[in-house]
């Protein structure tokens, strides 16, 4: 074979998201079948050679010195939660989310804070203008003197910016808006963002400036752009919230510097947005009587407790296919527990419209709320309210069965801190641990016996307490 055949036959598409190679263009990687990311990448003529001098020797890892890295709070609690204390100096933080969940609102008012500190600020936006960001400063109180405002979409006008304010903290909204007339493409391509995003970091890195970047999703969720800009940042955070609820959680998907299974919670009015130190009250009902398919769980959002109620009501029809609806619950899952009501314990609910639903707006996915919702519907079909001031959770399997759920204790003591006095758990080999004064619980092993208990009258005996 010539060696002009073998250069024409040399890898030259490359997958921006995998590293796959290939000899031609295609429009869909073969490796990650990700579309739009094979991009070509020219021949490379010698490998790289090391360097004549180097301007800063390595060092022993001992002198070192790490107080430049420490956190420095944001004035914002609950992101300050989730980050792990902070933001670092130098790093560089990807905050993702659907528009209108309020990436921008958070970030203009942590920006205020950190400048109202001393530091100063530069808030670079390519998606709107000055006085359309000074409108919302002025609206929700986030006006500093320290706190420079961009309007900018060129990267390099936007790097001039940097060099010209240097700033403590930089925010970007967002990095998919900003495109450099060095490298080909539209603003918000694979090639685009790539550049973008390393042009920024590496001034963050040079200069000791922590930085936010605000990113988009696609329609599925993900982070739009390729996935080599979640690797290249330091912290990746989700930011989450129905579009008709006033809760937004914020949720660490990857961090160099702390814990990523911290959750922050935040309410978001026409005044801005607040954290909530102690969200459980936004998904009880205020009602001060029992009602019928009602039932209390805690769920854990990452490392936090959280109390949620579940509501169930059952209405019989003639159709022949009688309507399944929920909201804020998985449909399947909850599909899945009428079916073991009706296999496992003899509830007839084939006549039967259901409509589950929880309080507030909050999303229940953990399998530990279960128990929750198999109990509500029990209740709702008895037209009996459970006992009151009780909560319940579990995870209930096809057969029947209760399982353990991790944070057992953790749970109790978050039900026994808001005036809760009765739990129904699942029976587990560590047991519920310590249990505080005055509260009782009752493990079961099974849905039946879960039933048996709080519909065939039994006694408060059955109930443990503590010693």
């Amino acid at each position: 074979m010539s060696s002009k055949s073998a250069r024409s036959k040399a890898p030259a598409y490359r997958c921006a998201e995998c590293g796959w190679t290939t000899v031609k263009w295609v429009g869909r990687c073969g490796e990650c079948q990700a579309w739009g990311t094979v991009e070509e990448t020219g021949q490379v003529a010698a490998r790289t050679t090391a360097a004549a001098t180097v301007a800063r020797p390595a060092r022993r890892i001992a002198e070192v010195d790490a107080t430049s890295a420490a956190f420095q709070a944001t004035g914002v609690g609950e992101l300050d939660r989730v980050l792990g204390g902070g933001l670092v100096p130098g790093a560089v933080i990807l905050l993702a989310g659907e528009p209108g969940v309020g990436k921008s609102t958070l970030l203009l008012d942590v920006a205020a804070r950190v400048a109202s500190a001393g530091r100063d600020v530069l808030y670079v936006t390519g998606e709107e203008s000055a006085a359309q960001v000074k409108l919302r400063a002025e609206r929700i109180g986030a006006v500093a003197d320290s706190l420079y405002l961009a309007a900018e979409t060129d990267l390099g006008i936007a790097l001039g910016h940097i060099e010209q304010v240097d700033p403590a903290l930089l925010v970007v909204d967002s990095v998919q808006t900003l495109s450099s007339a060095a490298v080909e493409g539209a603003a918000g391509g694979v090639t685009q963002v790539r550049e973008v995003a390393a042009s920024l970091i590496n001034a963050a890195k040079n200069r000791n400036m922590a930085t936010v970047l605000v990113g988009h999703v696609t329609k599925d969720g993900s982070i739009a752009g390729p996935r080599l800009l979640e690797h290249l940042v330091d912290v990746v955070c989700q930011f989450d919230g129905e579009r008709h609820s006033r809760l937004r959680l914020v949720r660490a998907v990857k961090n160099r510097y702390g814990p990523t299974d911290e959750v922050g919670c935040f309410d978001l009015t026409e005044a801005g947005i607040e954290g909530l130190a102690d969200p459980s009250g936004l998904f009880i009902s205020p009602t001060s009587t029992p009602v019928s398919g009602t039932c209390i769980t805690v769920t854990l959002e990452g490392r936090r407790p959280l109390v949620a109620e579940v509501q169930a009501l059952l209405a019989e029809t003639s159709n022949a296919q009688p309507r399944r609806a929920t909201s804020g619950l998985d449909s399947s899952r909850v599909a899945m527990m009428m079916a073991v009501l009706q296999r496992r314990a003899a509830m007839s609910l084939h006549k039967d419209d259901s409509y589950v639903a929880t309080v507030g707006g909050v999303k229940l996915s953990e399998p530990a709320t279960d128990l929750a919702t198999v109990l509500a519907i029990a209740s709702a079909k008895n037209n009996k309210p459970l006992q009151a001031r009780m909560i319940a959770f579990g995870e209930v399997g096809l057969a029947g069965e209760v399982r353990p759920v991790p944070g057992i204790n953790r749970r109790i003591l978050e039900a026994e801190r808001l005036g809760f006095q009765y739990a129904i758990v699942p029976a587990s080999p560590n047991g519920a641990g310590q249990i505080p004064p005055g509260f009782r619980v009752k493990e079961v092993q099974t849905v039946a016996e879960a039933l048996d208990l709080l519909f065939a009258g039994p006694s408060r005996s059955g109930l443990r307490s503590a010693g």
